[in-house]
């Protein structure tokens, strides 16, 4: 009896270790890349899957095994990184040189490299030379806001805080509490994140007056002066310049209620859109740089590497690994996927014509600047950003408390 079910254990066991060998591979033969995507709308995930499949076709040899992981990127990526187990090519979403540096392969010697826009080599490259990951785009973050609205209102694209502060309101009073004039899916609070971090770098980065880069750097920093954000949002919620629900809210009702006319301003990826343009095409969906704070100043993108594909330095399958990066950096399929996410693309031989192309050539001068947790902020305080946001708008903290948390949070990360 004992051999009959030792050798039926074996007979198992064989089994599934040859379904195991068929699922690594697709189809039992050949080679599976594993692959993850931080895109998280349709558009972008159908643009990178079908830039996946002509891969396939060409390479039938190779399998990639494309997943996006959605919120749980991060906690997935971490954990994967703690195990030393890291996805064959992964995105490393701003993150490049500082969270994943030490696990990615050098790219530099692959013939797209020459053509990398110098606007990303800070970002993808160190000083010894060592490229990081391939951008399949690059972010030019701003205000997103309603053109057609604005056109009917009279109200010109804002350049400084106080004039977005003025157009918020302009716009409450002639749609008479008809339309959002700052709408956010605060039921995500990296929504409420994304404020923080965008208006941070106008505040305390780019004037040369309130530059506070040292300071951030050294852990010295004086969280007081942060609560500006912080009193601003506040204000705008007591005099209704955002959202009712703005705890509650729904990254899915941005697109609907943009094309509806409901809503003038608003922090959204690049798909808001064509996202706009499918469901009203009589709405037109404008961008503009991140207006200043103090005078003097000039207004800034905020961006830098948006979606990459990297590769893990301890891959057994190097050599496809690189050939699925020197494919996607053909300038055809370059240009599809910059057009397919409706951003720039990362190679200076590509140009790409997408929705925003019109606003990205009016502020074609404008700098980009790298997003702020990236460079100046510990590990974790992205989601103390979102948090605070959320408790300062439900009422349970003051502005004040506000930045005495970051405070604290800061120094107890940056000891970590």
């Amino acid at each position: 009896m004992k051999k009959l079910i030792l050798l039926f254990v074996m007979v198992v066991s064989t089994i599934m270790a040859g379904c195991s060998s068929n699922e690594a591979s697709g189809d039992g033969s050949g080679t599976t890349l594993t692959f993850y995507s931080t895109a998280t709308s349709e558009e972008d995930k159908k643009v990178i899957s079908e830039a996946v499949a002509a891969f396939e076709e060409k390479y039938p040899d190779i399998n990639i095994e494309d997943n996006y992981p959605g919120d749980g990127y991060e906690d997935m990526l971490r954990v994967k990184m703690a195990a030393n187990d890291l996805p064959d090519l992964f995105d490393t979403h701003g993150w490049a040189k500082q969270r994943y540096g030490e696990y990615v392969a050098d790219l530099s010697e692959m013939d797209w490299v020459k053509n990398l826009d110098p606007a990303l080599d800070p970002i993808l490259k160190d000083d010894e030379g060592k490229v990081y990951a391939y951008p399949l785009n690059q972010a030019k973050d701003g205000i997103s806001y309603n053109a057609t609205l604005l056109k009917e209102y009279g109200i010109g694209p804002p350049t400084t805080f106080e004039e977005f502060m003025k157009a918020l309101e302009q716009i409450k009073e002639k749609s008479d509490g008809g339309v959002t004039p700052f709408w956010f899916n605060g039921s995500d609070k990296s929504a409420l994140g994304q404020y923080f971090d965008q208006f941070a770098t106008p505040l305390l980065v780019t004037d040369e007056e309130h530059n506070y880069e040292e300071e951030l750097l050294n852990g010295t920093f004086d969280w007081s002066h942060y609560t500006f954000l912080v009193e601003k949002l506040l204000e705008m919620q007591e005099k209704g310049l955002l959202n009712k629900d703005v705890l509650t809210a729904q990254i899915q009702q941005q697109a609907q209620l943009m094309a509806q006319g409901k809503i003038g301003f608003t922090l959204a990826s690049s798909s808001l859109g064509p996202a706009v343009e499918d469901l009203n095409p009589e709405v037109q969906v404008g961008v503009i740089p991140m207006p200043t704070i103090h005078e003097g100043d000039e207004p800034s993108w905020i961006g830098g590497e948006r979606h990459t594909v990297a590769i893990w330095k301890d891959t057994e399958h190097m050599e496809e690994a690189k050939r699925f990066i020197k494919f996607l950096a053909q300038p055809e399929i370059a240009k599809k996927i910059a057009e397919g996410t409706s951003l720039p693309a990362g190679l200076k031989n590509v140009e790409a014509d997408n929705y925003f192309s019109e606003y990205y050539r009016k502020y074609e001068d404008v700098k980009v600047q790298p997003y702020f947790d990236r460079i100046y902020l510990p590990s974790g305080m992205w989601n103390v950003m979102g948090s605070t946001g959320q408790q300062l708008l439900s009422g349970k903290m003051t502005p004040e408390e506000v930045s005495e948390k970051m405070a604290e949070e800061y120094k107890r990360l940056l000891e970590q």
